[in-house]
């Protein structure tokens, strides 16, 4: 990819970099340490509020919980911009964990994570691939279908 700002990559895709979602817990949404940002679990929240709550597999198809793990990543990266100050800071995305509240049949995480993979992706490029684990869980807070967190090392 040129070297276009990871900023102007998210506006380019017709997204908005939101304010950082607070905390609903006792932790603090990202942490630095020497180089590296690990950012807390961040939901699918949009204005403060959960667009779908439920299972993934049932409530929730795995088409919309792609959609929500796109809105994690993006949450995530808010986070990151508030403890770095620009995302043009970030060396590489170097994991991904997500979690996605599944049906007792579903099997589909690793493709529901891809909707944060890819958006990570689409904002660094190639210093966007990253290892990465899918796990599926009975439950997730607030019933959130998917919640993903990031660790990216940083100059």
């Amino acid at each position: 990819m040129s070297e276009v700002h990871p900023e102007q990559r998210i506006i380019d895709l017709g997204l908005t970099l939101p304010g950082v979602v607070p905390p609903v817990a006792a932790y603090v949404p990202a942490i630095r340490t020497g180089n590296y940002i690990h950012t807390s679990g961040q939901l699918p929240m949009i204005e403060g509020k959960l667009p779908a709550t439920g299972k993934v597999g049932a409530e929730v198809t795995a088409e919309e919980a792609k959609e929500l793990a796109r809105q994690c990543a993006l949450n995530a990266l808010a986070a990151v911009k508030a403890e770095l100050g620009d995302l043009a800071l970030v060396r590489r995305v170097v994991k991904v964990v997500g979690f996605v509240a599944s049906a007792p049949d579903f099997t589909g995480q690793p493709g529901v994570i891809n909707g944060a993979s890819e958006l990570l992706g689409e904002v660094f490029g190639e210093a966007g691939r990253h290892a990465r684990s899918a796990v599926g869980v009975a439950v997730l807070p607030l019933d959130a279908p998917v919640e993903v967190e990031i660790l990216v090392e940083v100059v």
